[in-house]
């Protein structure tokens, strides 16, 4: 019996579910964020289509200056703005490219070290945070997800414009 019981406890910790999630307005959707982006280790790769949160972009910047080696690629419409994030961190060294192949670049990820992944309807913007209905999704540690929008985000990244630094 207590063999059966081991066995039934490891079984749950192996398929248990490493999810989080958090909802706007101010539901633990922008701190969410943040946590998922703070865990960097190694590499980001975000999709972004609008890109004008300040605490994400700090975030971001943050992960970089630990030595996190970060691939954007956003929509090229919504970015352009010499006030957006994208902006701002191509300005401050961090590898940012424009995608202008589609009608929209809707996507709203970020891969972390290859094993996590945050997505959601959640836009990377003030406006998710306080004003609109959004959710955000992690599913920590599961590779083979990760795999799965890892590739997309490459194939995104390697079609897309370099945003130059402004100055």
């Amino acid at each position: 019996m207590n063999k059966l019981l081991v066995l039934s406890f490891i079984i749950q910790m192996v398929f248990a579910s490493n999810i989080e999630v958090g909802f706007s307005p101010k539901q633990g959707s922008l701190e969410l964020v943040l946590k998922a982006i703070n865990s960097s280790k190694s590499n980001i790769c975000m999709a972004t289509y609008s890109f004008t949160s300040k605490p994400v972009a700090m975030a971001i910047l943050s992960a970089k200056k630990r030595g996190v080696v970060i691939h954007i690629v956003s929509d090229n419409k919504s970015n352009r703005s010499k006030y957006s994030a994208t902006t701002y961190l191509a300005n401050n060294g961090v590898e940012v490219r424009l995608n202008a192949n589609y009608a929209i670049m809707h996507n709203k990820f970020i891969v972390i070290d290859n094993q996590t992944v945050e997505t959601g309807s959640f836009n990377y913007s003030a406006g998710a945070v306080n004003k609109n209905a959004e959710n955000v999704l992690v599913i920590w540690n599961d590779k083979q997800v990760a795999t799965k929008y890892q590739n997309e985000c490459d194939r995104l990244y390697s079609e897309a414009t370099t945003l130059k630094a402004a100055y």
